[in-house]
């Protein structure tokens, strides 16, 4: 394979999957990089021969990171330093890199690699939407691994996957886009400045509470919704960045 390292063990995704479940993480598929997807280059200066996209499905994650000194030591940007504590020494097990998504500017084209590992589509939230796990679901960082053993290979294609289906094409009603009281949601784009006005006012309550409103009505993977506490933590940490 192409990029391959001798210098260091191969990680086969079912490695990666045991180490990872540890932290209620998951390996969400993986590709090929080509040349043009502008890597970076691994340790020993070679261009990586796979990589795995690396994330969560609903709250898997939520109590080894709230268990974490992350979690409550009261700097900045908690779940992406606890992330990076996990995903950058896992890299260099393997020879690899890890890559974040608030890696930047310039920033990886993230929601572009994982189209090309799960069958995803952009949902009216602008939320890329899962055919099992809805709008429940992240991607917590990349792995550019050196090696790609056999019994992974032909799992992976080259390139983007085939379309999937629309879901929100076919939902009746799009209860998503009439849920939000603020209508920061039009179906193409999203009022950031209206959606955070509305969390700063009593009103906004129940959505710094429970999460947001309008991808609370997505009736996909509603087994899959964040536990209240995770919700709360992303609803809290965005409005007080707006």
């Amino acid at each position: 394979m192409n990029g391959q390292s001798t210098g260091h063990p191969d990680a086969p995704r079912a490695t990666l999957e045991r180490m990872l479940a540890r932290h209620g993480l998951r390996v969400r598929g993986g590709w090929i990089p080509t040349a043009r997807d502008s890597l970076p280059s691994l340790p020993d200066g070679q261009t990586a021969a796979v990589v795995w996209m690396v994330g969560q499905v609903g709250s898997e994650c939520w109590s080894a990171f709230a268990a974490s000194p992350y979690f409550s030591d009261g700097q900045a940007d908690p779940m992406d330093r606890w992330s990076k504590s996990i995903g950058k020494p896992l890299a260099e097990q393997f020879g690899g890199v890890a890559v974040f998504p608030a890696d930047g500017p310039p920033y990886y084209p993230f929601s572009q690699w994982a189209a090309r590992a799960e069958p995803l589509r952009i949902s009216p939230l602008l939320l890329q939407i899962h055919p099992e796990y809805g709008l429940w679901h992240a991607y917590r960082f990349a792995l550019a691994l050196p090696g790609l053993v056999a019994e992974d290979a032909g799992e992976i294609k080259r390139g983007p996957r085939p379309t999937v289906v629309d879901l929100c094409a076919r939902c009746e009603g799009r209860p998503c886009l009439r849920a939000c009281p603020v209508q920061a949601f039009d179906g193409s784009g999203y009022s950031v400045e209206r959606c955070a006005a509305h969390l700063h006012r009593p009103e906004g309550s129940a959505c710094l509470q429970a999460g947001c409103l309008a991808r609370l009505a997505c009736p996909v993977g509603t087994e899959h919704r964040y536990a209240a506490e995770h919700a709360a933590f992303h609803m809290t940490s965005f409005a007080n960045r707006h």
